[in-house]
């Protein structure tokens, strides 16, 4: 049981001029105003905020906050008022006693409101003194170490809570012992057999486990000594909740995780920590991809340490930590070390860096009412895993990390996702395939002309995406591959002088169908489309049906081009002395009119014309190469993107517009951007007739004085 004089003891060790005085009267007070209140436990209430007072003393915090720890539950519990606690222990005290009742008073019908506005409330107290999250954090420890005389339906309740709220943001604010803590306990009331199982498992092997740390630390001190190198060793079993999540991450039992004991070393300075490193891997084997430099990339809580697991001297792994003293503290206290309580005291650069993420929180807190939003906005610090981005109107979206703009706009509705032509993210156009950012405000830009691309695929993170834009080419592909099968398939009856009415149900297409393995017409033409099936087996198969002989095959080029479907629009490109033909423009190299093309014929999708240089064509295969030649009309345009970088001066992007209209060309669109060494780099997609009137339009802007250079980036053809 706690006393006074602990607590007092405590914070002499630390802080041996430390004035105890407040302490006392605290301490007296809370006896008085919590006199015949008794716990759950049958002891006297006055052992809670004893134990309170205690924790925070174990993390070195000063005389206000252990005074606080005293006082915390006298406004809410007692005929205390904020008044009095002002009067008799000053304002700072009674603010972080009323930032601490915010939080435990807020009472609501569901859990997802009760967790959200507590989280709300203390943040919002967090804002003034972060002392109140300190104490919170020492309250629930010690109501969770006490949680066993609460009903079982309240037990898994609040550990519920814990889990989600108080044990990551334990773990976020650098506060490691606490957060094990909380998590074992939580354990402990979530999933009873599994912890006694780990626990009995533990047990049974102690003595053995215990005689292997003893070994292990003199194996280690004795080589450490050998090369005169001070250093302490520690050895210790991991945390029950440590084990547990091995055991779900790996899918194992508790007796097939091995490296159940952890060692930590710590010395002087950081040059130690690697020269230690060495020599034990000089010693055992380290295991591949168990290393981690947290000293040269810190966590986001500030916490450094090398980390490495290597097969230990009787064959099992272990886990081995180094690091210096300072962060040794650091990583125990976390951030309780950093922080200051002096009057007029300034936070340093490694204050700032800790707690810039707290400002951000209390940031998003203000903008967000729903308290189930602002609970998603607080995950985004809490579960690294996640990421969390605003709509423009402020509703919250959560996706796994790496997904992009395309998985927020399908998110919103498929048809948002399907038309999806273009995002801005803060303000900000950016590339469709960029990672989003947590707190991000992404806003959608959608085009009646816009359609899903294969390509999205490579870079979409939500099944939702994913599905939807399979379905989408999926359905569009069998759709094409449809028409082009009916169309490659009329024109080889037509050619054979055969006549067949309703080819999709007709009786010798069926049975043709049917002998070939397909369930159905539909599904014959699909095979034709795509080009696994030729449609001369199929006029072959129905010439004996009407008493006709077959006829020789052609060759592959004859075959495929005699067959591909013709199109209405003029593309501009005549094949083989032939028009109207299923065109497609290679996206890879964007050919103009006046450029080298040659045609590549493709399964089930018609020709596509690629500049003769482009290197695609030079994997070819040179059966399915086929001359073409151009054809455009005069009305026929093309787009093509510039990049033009000049130097950042004012008035530059209005020569540069200039000369494009002189050149009699269109802007269609246009995007400008700077950089940090005073550049301009703009980009613009313009129209033109032919690959002369874009040299044209080039070599005139590079005669521009400031121009650094002109590029072309891309060119299409405007449909």
């Amino acid at each position: 049981m706690i006393r006074l004089n602990d607590i007092t003891r405590k914070l002499f060790s630390y802080h041996p001029k430390a004035n105890v005085d407040l302490i006392e009267k605290a301490y007296v007070y809370s006896a008085k105003v919590h006199h015949g209140q008794i716990r759950l436990s049958g002891e006297p209430y006055l052992l809670h905020p004893l134990e309170v007072a205690y924790i925070l003393s174990q993390l070195k915090m000063d005389v206000v906050c252990i005074v606080a720890g005293l006082l915390h539950d006298t406004i809410e519990d007692t005929e205390a008022s904020l008044e009095e606690i002002t009067h008799l222990f000053g304002a700072e005290t009674a603010n972080i006693v009323e930032g601490v009742t915010k939080i435990s008073k807020m009472r609501f019908t569901n859990r997802k409101q009760r967790q959200a506005e507590n989280v709300r409330k203390m943040i919002l107290a967090m804002s003034t003194d972060i002392r109140v999250i300190l104490v919170k954090l020492a309250d629930r420890l010690h109501n969770m170490r006490t949680l066993g005389f609460q009903p079982p339906e309240k037990q898994r309740s609040i550990s519920t809570e814990t889990m989600d709220i108080y044990a990551p943001l334990a773990g976020r604010m650098g506060i490691q012992w606490i957060k094990s803590s909380l998590e074992d306990l939580c354990l402990y009331y979530l999933e009873p057999e599994i912890y006694e199982n780990i626990q009995n498992n533990i047990a049974q092997k102690r003595g053995e486990r215990e005689k292997f740390i003893r070994d292990v630390k003199e194996l280690l001190s004795q080589k450490l000594r050998e090369y005169n190198i001070e250093a302490a060793v520690k050895g210790r079993h991991k945390h029950i909740f440590s084990i547990y999540k091995k055991m779900q991450d790996q899918n194992l039992t508790v007796n097939q995780v091995y490296d159940i004991i952890a060692f930590r070393v710590i010395v002087k300075g950081i040059k130690e920590c690697y020269e230690i490193l060495g020599h034990i891997h000089s010693m055992w084997k380290p295991v591949s991809g168990r290393f981690k430099d947290y000293i040269s990339v810190p966590k986001a809580n500030m916490y450094q340490s090398l980390h490495t697991t290597v097969i230990g001297p009787l064959g099992q792994m272990m886990e081995l930590q180094i690091r210096t003293w300072e962060m040794d503290r650091l990583a125990e206290e976390g951030i309780a070390a950093h922080w200051k309580y002096k009057e007029g005291a300034v936070a340093s650069k490694t204050d700032e860096k800790q707690f810039s993420w707290l400002r951000q929180l209390l940031e998003w807190q203000q903008n967000l009412k729903d308290p189930g939003e602002f609970l998603e906005s607080v995950r985004m610090n809490l579960f690294p895993d996640e990421v969390y981005v605003f709509t423009p109107t402020g509703e919250v979206k959560a996706f796994p990390r790496g997904a992009t703009p395309i998985d927020f706009a399908y998110s919103i509705h498929s048809e948002v996702g399907e038309k999806c032509m273009g995002a801005k993210v803060n303000g900000k156009m950016v590339p469709l395939k960029q990672q989003l950012k947590n707190g991000s405000i992404v806003e959608i830009i959608t085009s009646p002309k816009q359609h899903p691309r294969k390509d999205w695929l490579d870079f979409v993170k939500t099944p939702k995406a994913k599905n939807k834009i399979r379905h989408w080419i999926n359905s569009q592909e069998r759709e094409e591959s449809i028409i082009i099968g009916r169309n490659l398939l009329e024109k080889a009856l037509e050619k054979d002088h055969l006549t067949l009415p309703n080819i999709m149900k007709n009786e010798q297409i069926a049975a043709i169908a049917k002998d070939l393995s397909f369930h159905s017409e539909e599904d014959l033409v699909i095979q034709i489309g795509i080009g696994n099936i030729s449609p001369r087996q199929v006029t072959g198969r129905i010439k004996p049906m009407l008493g006709i002989p077959k006829d020789k095959t052609t060759g592959l080029v004859g075959k495929m081009v005699g067959h591909i479907k013709r199109r209405k629009k003029d593309h501009g490109i005549m094949v083989e002395g032939m028009s109207d033909m299923l065109i497609r423009f290679a996206n890879c190299c964007n050919p103009l009119p006046g450029e080298n093309i040659i045609g590549f014929i493709t399964r089930g999708h018609g020709i596509t014309i690629h500049n003769q240089n482009c290197i695609h064509i030079d994997k070819a295969d040179p059966e399915r190469l086929v001359e073409v030649s151009w054809n455009p009309s005069k009305e026929d345009k093309f787009t093509a993107v510039l990049k033009v970088t000049s130097i950042d001066k004012k008035g530059i992007l209005a020569e540069i517009v200039s000369v494009i209209s002189y050149k009699n060309i269109n802007i269609i669109h246009a995007s400008i951007s700077t950089t940090l060494d005073k550049k301009a780099i703009d980009l613009f997609t313009i129209e033109v007739q032919d690959f002369k009137q874009l040299q044209d339009v080039m070599n005139a802007l590079k005669k521009l004085k400031g121009i650094l250079s002109v590029e072309r980036i891309s060119a299409g053809r405007q449909e």
